[in-house]
């Protein structure tokens, strides 16, 4: 397949799959219930953070998540006193538990009252092309509370080696446009063409078959890879493809 035939393809399957009809079965459901700035980007850094395992579970324990905070995260994080922490105690999904969640609503109301929101530390951090060293930042800053050592390990950091498949999913949602209903488009400061495609096994799998991908580990150094092909096809709107390359893996089994 030529470059140009691969572009073809691609777009044809960002057109097929970059689609509201897909969010029955998309954690991103989770942040569409919610209008308000604050709510949308609270709940989808939630919902990003536990999107791993069964997508279904995923959705269902996001969901909890919300009932626990009331259906209004934003207010829940800055008003939240330790009779509402201890609420959140009994929740779990696999190894991110109540004791995680208890800090992750006290970092974020930190981040809100002292580091403009989530929105103003990528913002803040992002580098000329890649926001990868913006979501080590970010980890650096959201952990500067007190903390257990056991709740880092769910927040990743690209400049320890990770591809951080969730928090780019999480900066995707953000920050691509919202022309198809699918994505957000809240964050206008941020530019696309910095975006990283979120890698998991779908997208690493379909990715390696297409030859966008040389590298076996689904690491940093494969994230590069993939950025880099991916950037050659759209500089634009690069990420635009993680549509293309999860639909062929989950959709079509590729």
């Amino acid at each position: 397949m030529t470059k140009a035939e691969l572009k073809e393809f691609l777009d044809a399957k960002v057109e097929e799959y970059n689609h509201p009809r897909f969010l029955e079965d998309d954690p991103l459901q989770i942040p569409h219930r919610f209008t308000k700035k604050e709510d949308v980007e609270i709940s989808a850094f939630l919902a990003s953070t536990i999107a791993w395992g069964n997508r279904k579970s995923i959705i269902n324990n996001a969901s909890k998540l919300m009932d626990l905070m009331d259906h209004a995260p934003h207010d829940f994080v800055m008003d939240h006193n330790p009779n509402d922490l201890d609420k959140l105690a009994s929740f779990v999904h696999r190894t991110f538990n109540g004791i995680d969640l208890g800090y992750f609503v006290t970092s974020l109301k930190n981040l809100y009252i002292n580091h403009g929101g989530l929105e103003g530390v990528f913002t803040t951090y992002q580098e000329q092309d890649s926001m990868q060293p913006a979501i080590s930042k970010f980890k650096e800053i959201f952990f500067e509370l007190p903390h257990e050592t056991r709740t880092t390990k769910h927040v990743s950091d690209p400049l320890k080696g990770s591809a951080a498949k969730r928090i780019n999913m999480f900066l995707r949602w953000m920050v691509r446009d919202n022309s198809t209903g699918v994505d957000f488009g809240l964050w206008k400061n941020i530019s696309p063409s910095k975006l990283s495609c979120p890698l998991d096994v779908h997208t690493g799998n379909v990715g390696r078959k297409l030859k966008l991908l040389k590298r076996k580990q689904s690491d940093a150094k494969a994230l590069a890879e993939l950025d880099k092909n991916l950037r050659k096809l759209d500089p634009v709107d690069p990420v635009k493809y993680d549509f293309a390359l999860f639909g062929l893996g989950v959709f079509e089994r590729f």
